[in-house]
């Protein structure tokens, strides 16, 4: 009859050992683990702030007319210019200065190529 139990009880004997574990670490986390109001008060500066920051953004987004669907032509000349398309275009110009020497020096190439 004991042969019998303890042959039963080898059968299971990965499924109470991890039993045993979970209940040791959870009575431990249990005893050790600072309370819920301990947390709170330590870090009710940072709870607060992050939701006065979330009540301001969705403010801000609730009141705030929406983006035109029309973009403005030099904001679409810098995308262009930072995709790598670098035409010519007037908001290029905005981003890259004007310098008499590089132009001189691209029509001495050309002049040269001919």
């Amino acid at each position: 009859m004991a042969m019998e139990i303890q042959e039963k009880l080898l059968k299971f004997k990965y499924h109470i050992i991890v039993a045993l574990v979970l209940s040791i670490v959870l009575i431990s986390v249990i005893v050790v683990a600072p309370s819920f109001l301990n947390i709170l008060a330590y870090f009710w500066p940072l709870f607060l702030s992050t939701a006065l920051f979330l009540v301001t953004v969705l403010f801000f987004g609730k009141t705030s007319a929406p983006a035109s669907a029309d973009s403005s032509p030099s904001a679409e000349g810098l995308l262009d210019y930072v995709a790598g398309h670098h035409g010519h275009h007037p908001a290029v110009e905005l981003v890259q200065p004007h310098h008499p020497h590089h132009e001189a020096s691209a029509e001495t190439v050309k002049s040269e190529s001919e």
